[in-house]
């Protein structure tokens, strides 16, 4: 096959069941802060203890620093995000605003390293081979143009009319999600391929489908958590990506990889071009408010 060699049934069922139940996680997590608060500060904090250090240690195909920095990151999100929705004022204080677009561009920026740094790797890395080139590069440069095209994080506000309390960030359009989709696909398939047909597609369907169908402008809420559930569960269970039954491991096809980091790539220029082109039409200062706002449309 192109981007994966053969997908067996039972590996496209599971497939399904990983996206399912990473929805359905994170509906259970939106129930309540208590919820919440056990799922990504408690639980995580056992298994720091009791198993990461035998599950992900150095030589696994998750005891990578990129592994270790992004499962945190991931978890610093969800529960900075719980904080803004549940501490009383927190989401009207303008400097407490600034960290949802901050940790974005961290976990971004963590990628973009990785990306850059794995283009000079041929060869054997933690048991899973990386194949370096170009495409790295232009996935990497891909990356930084979806940093430098977050918008109206002054615009977040705490949804106070549902019980859920969910964090909306409406400056957050449909069209910087799908690049953001396209780039992260690009950057599991390039940097961690034989976990791609997992982490790449299922996992980012699992936030998109929320933020389009469930609860709209609540992407980057549904994102921190559906990867956060992603990352505790392959830390824990990396065999499960690695030598199961369900394993699907990456074709490792330069095409595919140029094609991936391609669309990547020309859906983020794609997107830049038109941010700054509606910051110059409409006079918009994206420093200081929304450049999509109902206003500038």
């Amino acid at each position: 096959m192109f981007l994966f060699e053969s997908i067996p049934w039972y590996s496209a069922l599971m497939w399904f069941a990983v996206l399912g139940g990473l929805i359905l996680l994170n509906e259970i997590a939106r129930l309540s802060k208590w919820l919440s608060l056990a799922l990504f500060l408690v639980l995580p904090a056992v298994l720091t203890v009791t198993v990461w250090p035998k599950t992900a240690a150095p030589g696994s195909s998750v005891g990578t620093w990129f592994h270790w920095a992004k499962v945190y990151s991931a978890l610093a999100g969800c529960l900075g995000f719980l904080a803004l929705r549940h501490i009383k004022g927190a989401a009207q204080n303008k400097y407490l605003l600034l960290f949802p677009p901050l940790i974005l561009s961290l976990n971004i920026l963590e990628a973009v390293i990785r990306d850059f740094q794995v283009s000079g790797i041929n060869g054997m890395v933690d048991g899973m081979l990386l194949v370096g080139g170009p495409w790295n590069i232009m996935n990497g440069i891909a990356g930084i143009l979806n940093i430098i095209t977050i918008s109206g994080w002054m615009g977040i506000y705490i949804d106070e009319k549902s019980k859920q309390r969910d964090m909306l960030w409406p400056d957050m359009k449909w069209f910087w999600i799908i690049a953001y989709d396209l780039w992260n696909f690009a950057y599991v398939y390039n940097c961690v391929p034989d976990h791609s047909f997992y982490a790449g597609a299922a996992l980012l369907i699992s936030c998109t489908i929320p933020a389009f169908f469930i609860k709209k402008d609540a992407w980057l809420q549904h994102r921190a958590q559906t990867l956060g559930f992603w990352m505790m569960f392959v830390m824990t269970f990396p065999t499960f990506v690695d030598t199961s039954l369900f394993a699907v491991k990456s074709s490792h096809n330069v095409a595919a990889l140029y094609v991936v980091s391609g669309l990547s790539l020309a859906s983020n220029v794609a997107v830049a071009v038109y941010h700054f082109y509606r910051i110059l039409k409409h006079k918009k200062n994206p420093l200081a408010e929304e450049v999509y706002s109902e206003k500038a449309a």
